[in-house]
């Protein structure tokens, strides 16, 4: 029985665009509705600001700013998933969140190699489930890069 359990893996399902993308529910602490994010001045694009998440203050980041998708407006369905990982919360903001699944880990496939695709980077593996298509998206690389780094460093 702990063969079969450790064969799957669960994944939060989310979207951006017309794409699904999913990331480990052990990863994911909560998935909130966006609220107000205080802007913080100097920080890249993609990072829209702080919001005060239960007396925790939680870095927000846009995931389709990250991915240099184009931006919208946010509607009832956005969502923004709350993310931890070492000590870290970090909020990703996303189209919708829309599915808690299990899959085969022997379903995940290393990255394609692309060329010309933004988020590619980003990207762990795709997982083919039925008719869909999931990315598998690595976090901890989102978060590596320079101006995440001095945004979420800040403790001492």
């Amino acid at each position: 029985m702990t063969e079969a359990v450790a064969a799957n893996i669960k994944l939060i399902v989310f979207q951006l665009i017309d794409k699904e993308y999913a990331i480990p529910v052990n990863q994911v602490r909560s998935i909130e509705k966006v609220d107000h994010i205080t802007r913080v001045p100097r920080t890249a694009k993609f990072i829209k600001g702080v919001i005060n998440l239960r007396g925790v203050i939680t870095p927000i980041i846009d995931l389709r700013s990250r991915f240099g998708l184009e931006e919208i407006s946010y509607s009832d369905s956005t969502r923004v998933i709350i993310a931890g990982f070492n000590d870290l919360e970090v909020g990703f903001i996303v189209d919708l969140a829309n599915d808690v699944i299990d899959i085969p880990v022997h379903s995940i496939e290393p990255p394609p190699e692309v060329v010309g695709v933004s988020e590619v980077e980003f990207i762990n593996g795709v997982a083919k489930v039925g008719s869909r298509l999931l990315i598998l998206v690595d976090l901890e690389k989102i978060l590596n890069c320079e101006e995440s780094i001095n945004m979420l460093g800040t403790e001492g």
